[in-house]
This record gives structure tokens, C-alpha cells and sequence, in this order.
């Protein structure tokens, strides 16, 4: 016995499975097999390994299956009464054939092993698989390197083909130049459509990072390692060499901006609003002042007069009346993250990083009407009325 197949055998065992009494579970199905095709990597590869492969798998006796890092079999192509024998060794979409899961066999033991893999006949560890012969293919992110799935032609014993290995691997190699030229064409697009503002707030040093925590660009070039090392957690932080940063979230999907000042600059944080004698507040984000529309004028001072946070729908409430919708503030507050960056966080919304405003700090009352004087919005009406009388009792 290889020794590959040999220490296999020996992971097997070890999970306790029985050569002869185990069937490979079927883990996912109806929903949850649709949900993870749409969710995992594969799903983005699947039509160029069809491609490749399915001319293959379409002979009689062939199955082409397509699994996740798991195990699961995501997608099972071949003709039918070959996949309605396979049916009878749970070859089906759905089913777990990682090696706990089913012993030695070619898509658990080549994810075990990391590498292309072939599994003969009788190397299988279960029985009701020893008629076949798979030939399966890890395949890896090309960022990370990490494995993110597997590519795998089955067929019976007779009908093996000398050339199966070299083929597979050849269409796993295609997957991944298929993820690698996708990956670039997101990076760019990121740096369109974020490079510009990231500099615009922080022309002196800035960075923009990857979901996973790559560079994407540095201004100026070098200043950061090509790989932030830490976690991606917004607000400040440092750099090994002790150099204070602030690290926020630019979207959903996880790009964030690393800003800093130059070498031998102080850095004190500071975040301002000055929302009284103007209809659009101010804001100063170190050093940076940004005019704010109207209504993202009226969310902040609600949101700074509200510290323990306010939902969606009451924001609405607060800026449209009875008539609010919720959906419409969180597109605004949506907008208005992009400026606050960490500041602004959610369920429910509320700010959480220290930000001064002008109406909070005067310690003597002063004349309510000049806050935000235009807005009809009735939390502001109903915020001038308290103004006066709470700044005399916080006296």
C-alpha cells in the first residue's frame, strides 16, 4: 500500500469509521445546498471546471464532482445511469467526502493531503467505493494560498485513463487563474473608486486595505507592510513600530483606509460639529472640515443628543415625522458613514468615539433657534425646546 493511502487508512480509523457499515452523510440539501453553491468560491469556478471537464465526465462511466473545502459535493455531472449507480455510494450533491467523513477517497484525501491525489480501487477506505477510481485536485485561493476547494473525475476501475491526474490538475490550475484574474479586477475597482477619497481625507498618509488585510495602495508607497499583520478592528491602533493609526471600515464588504501623519507629526484625534447659527453643519475630522448636507446635518446632532443610540425607525420619526421610513435613513446613515468612518455604528445607531459639537459644550444657555435654524425636522423642533432648560439645569 502507498504510503499516502496507508497513513489515510490510519486518519480513518482513528474517526472510527467502519470499512463496511458507513455511508458518507448528506449534509446539505434543498436550501442549504443552494445557499452554500451561491456563498463559497467554488460557485465562481464551477463554469470554467464544466468547461473544461465536462466532456470528460459526459463518457460513459464518468462523474465529474466540484466540493468545497468541507468536503460537500456541491455539483455531480455525468450521464444518468452512472450517476444513478454512484447514487447507491451516496455520490450525490450534498454529501460530506472529506476524509472523516468518508476514509480515503480523492476529494477527502486530497484536500487531507493538499495536493492532487489519485485513489485506486481497493485503496478506498469504505467498500461500496472500491469500483472506482478518483482523481481529484485541491484548488487554492491565489491570494492567501489557503485551499478553498476541490475538482474531482470519478469513473469505474476499467475505465481509468493514465492521463486522469495531469488532467485534473490542469483544470484545477485554470480555476485558479480564473480566481486570480478575478481578485485583480476587484482590487482595481477598489482602488477606482476609493483611492481618490481616502487622499482627499488624509493627503498625508493613507493606505487602502483588503477585505483579508492586503495593501492595495499606499500613499506614499511603502509605508505599510504589502500585508496588515493585525486585526481588522475599526478605530485607532499602532503599527509594531509604535506609529499611531486609525483603521475604519470603507464598505460592507470589507475594504477599509489606514490613515496616519507623517514621521515626527503629534496626533491628537479630534472630531467636531458646529451646528449652531448654520443650516448645514460642519465637520471636523482631523483637521479635515466637511460641510454636511442637511438632512446628514440633521441625523448627526439627533444621533450626538441621543448617546445611548437611536433605531432606524426612530431616526425617521425624528427627521420625517409619522410618515418616516427606515429604509430611507439607512441609506442616508449609510452616506454618512463613509465621513464618520468607525464613529458610527449600528443596532441601533448611536456614535461611539468621542465627538464634540458647539450645542453640547456652551456652558450658558444660548439662543435655541440658531440650531440648524432652517430644519423642519421635528426631533430638532422638539431638541431647540430642550436646549435652553437643559443647558440652565447642566448649569
Amino acid at each position: 500500500m502507498r504510503v499516502d493511502v496507508r497513513a489515510s487508512w490510519d486518519r480513518a480509523r482513528y474517526q472510527g469509521l467502519h470499512p463496511d457499515r458507513h455511508l458518507p452523510s448528506v449534509a446539505l440539501t434543498d436550501d442549504a445546498l443552494r445557499r452554500r453553491r451561491e456563498e463559497d468560491p467554488m460557485g465562481i469556478v464551477w463554469p470554467v471546471l464544466q468547461t473544461v471537464l465536462g466532456s470528460a465526465a459526459s463518457e460513459p462511466g464518468h462523474i465529474l464532482f466540484v466540493g468545497d473545502v468541507q468536503g460537500h459535493l456541491l455539483w455531480v455531472h455525468g450521464d444518468v445511469p452512472t450517476r444513478r449507480a454512484a447514487e447507491r455510494a451516496h455520490l450525490v450533491e450534498g454529501a460530506r467526502w472529506s476524509e472523516a467523513g468518508a476514509g480515503t477517497n480523492g476529494v477527502g484525501t486530497a484536500l487531507a493531503l493538499g495536493k492532487p491525489f489519485q485513489v485506486r480501487g481497493a485503496e478506498h477506505y469504505l467498500s461500496l467505493a472500491v469500483e472506482y477510481t478518483c482523481t481529484a485536485a485541491p484548488i487554492r485561493d491565489p491570494v492567501s494560498g489557503a485551499v478553498v476547494g476541490v475538482v474531482d473525475v470519478t469513473c469505474r476501475r476499467r475505465d481509468s485513463r493514465p492521463l486522469a491526474l495531469s488532467l485534473v490538475t490542469a483544470a484545477a490550475r485554470l480555476a485558479e487563474a480564473h480566481l486570480a484574474e478575478r481578485a485583480r479586477r476587484r482590487d482595481a475597482e477598489a482602488r477606482a473608486r476609493y483611492v481618490d477619497r481616502i487622499s482627499a481625507r488624509s493627503p498625508d498618509m493613507n493606505a487602502l486595505l483588503s477585505p483579508d488585510g492586503r495593501v492595495l495602495h499606499a500613499e506614499p508607497q511603502g509605508w505599510l507592510p504589502r500585508v496588515w499583520s493585525s486585526p481588522l478592528i475599526e478605530g485607532p491602533t499602532e503599527l509594531p513600530d509604535g506609529r499611531p493609526v486609525i483603521l475604519e471600515r470603507l464598505s460592507a464588504d470589507g475594504l477599509f483606509t489606514v490613515r496616519a501623519p507623517r514621521h515626527g507629526t503629534p496626533y491628537t484625534p479630534t472630531a467636531h460639529v458646529t451646528a449652531l447659527g448654520r443650516d448645514r453643519a460642519l465637520l471636523d475630522l482631523d483637521g479635515v472640515t466637511h460641510q454636511l448636507g442637511a438632512r446628514h446635518s440633521e441625523l448627526l446632532v439627533l444621533l450626538l443628543a441621543h448617546p445611548a443610540g437611536l433605531t432606524a425607525a426612530a431616526l425617521a420619526e425624528e427627521i420625517y415625522g409619522s410618515e418616516g421610513k427606515a429604509v430611507t435613513v439607512r441609506a442616508e446613515l449609510a452616506r454618512l458613514r463613509r465621513m464618520l468612518g468607525y464613529r458610527l455604528a449600528a443596532n441601533p445607531y448611536r456614535i461611539t468615539s468621542s465627538l464634540t459639537a458647539d450645542f453640547q459644550q456652551l456652558r450658558n444657555q444660548v439662543d435655541a433657534s440658531r440650531l440648524l435654524p432652517s430644519s423642519q425636522a421635528p426631533g430638532i423642533i422638539r431638541l431647540r425646546s430642550r436646549l435652553p432648560q437643559h443647558r440652565h439645569e447642566a448649569d
